[in-house]
């Protein structure tokens, strides 16, 4: 029985839906997970070498990408399920070796990954990195899936996204309880208020209204039985709103009056991540499974295309702006913070 798997991240919706059942996995088993994401050499190109003799500062934020983003993200997946985990970042242009080095390295038995595969004229020329590694690798292999012979269904889409942009929202609150629980280095009220910007813009602005006005309203019409349902969880909603709002008053209470406002922001804090728990803990177990077994394709097709046609939380390798780009710098303030208060 594997009780350590690697699993290599590269924020694509395919990699999401692999963290989702890489988790499952762990969790049914007792097994622990490290994440680990492997980037490009940036350094090596002509634009880094300019970049780190004009912007150090700039330079380290290129060459980290959305690593960062990307790991934070999966290590939510894993906590909201109770699941142990670390993270692992890694420069190599060779990525099914590092993949492989990485997993020997952190001592696992089992490296659980998803595959996009090659498809067409250039399969000829360059094989996966799945197919790669699977040439190397010395302990076990799990391929999920191979998206080239069975690309995401509209459902699966429309789920990763929307999973994805609960981690995101998780991982902000985690960040945010991580550094207020350290005492020292002292707290970093620059990370903090970004992260309050990102709180009042994304989930309380955004994320919230788009599941009212697709999920929400789709499901309805198909479940009578959700109605009581999605009534409570619209009323979460607005009180997510309330509790946001004690939050933000918080903050500006505790930098302005220095330590005395340390123990009534933390209280705040905790509240609004109990209720963000609850919430996202149903409608993961309730509201999705729901709209599984009731939705049409057509719906889904309707949902999907709602979720993806916003800037959002949702990385992808094409895709880093709007909302993307703030999260990607609260995860690197946070890795950076964590890595100074471990020096």
């Amino acid at each position: 029985m594997q009780k350590h798997l690697l699993v290599p991240i590269d924020g694509s919706p395919l990699a999401s839906l692999n963290v989702e059942q890489a988790v499952a996995l762990a969790r049914d088993n007792g097994a622990r997970i490290t994440f680990l994401h492997v980037r490009a050499d940036f350094g090596r190109t002509g634009e880094g070498a300019l970049l780190a003799a004009m912007d150090p500062a700039g330079y380290a934020r290129a060459t980290a990408g959305s690593s960062n983003a990307w790991l934070a993200r999966a290590a939510a997946a894993a906590q909201a399920a109770r699941v142990p985990c670390s993270v692992d970042s890694r420069v190599g242009d060779r990525p099914h070796e590092a993949i492989h080095a990485a997993a020997l390295e952190h001592g696992c038995d089992l490296i659980v990954m998803a595959s996009h595969g090659r498809a067409g004229l250039r399969a000829r020329f360059a094989q996966s990195v799945t197919a790669r590694l699977l040439e190397v690798a010395t302990l076990p292999v799990l391929v999920t899936r191979v998206e080239v012979n069975a690309p995401l269904t509209p459902e699966q889409r429309a789920l990763a996204v929307i999973r994805d942009e609960h981690r995101s929202l998780a991982a902000v609150i985690h960040a945010m309880q991580d550094a207020l629980a350290e005492q020292a280095p002292p707290v970093d009220f620059r990370m903090m208020r970004a992260a309050v910007f990102y709180l009042r813009e994304f989930p309380e602005r955004l994320h919230h209204r788009r599941e009212e006005e697709t999920l929400f309203h789709l499901l309805r019409q198909r479940a009578v039985a959700s109605q009581a349902l999605i009534v409570e969880l619209e009323r979460q909603h607005w009180e997510s709103s309330a509790a946001f709002a004690r939050l933000e008053a918080a903050l500006a209470s505790f930098e302005a009056a220095g330590p005395t406002g340390r123990a009534a922001f933390a209280d705040e804090l905790e509240r609004y991540a109990q209720q963000q728990w609850t919430h996202m803990g149903q409608e993961e177990a309730q509201i999705l499974p729901m709209a599984s077994e009731h939705l049409t394709e057509a719906d889904w097709l309707a949902i999907a295309g709602a979720f993806e046609s916003h800037h959002d939380p949702r990385f992808d390798t094409q895709t880093e702006s709007g909302f993307a780009s703030v999260f990607k710098r609260l995860m690197d303030l946070a890795a950076g913070r964590r890595t100074q208060a471990g020096a």
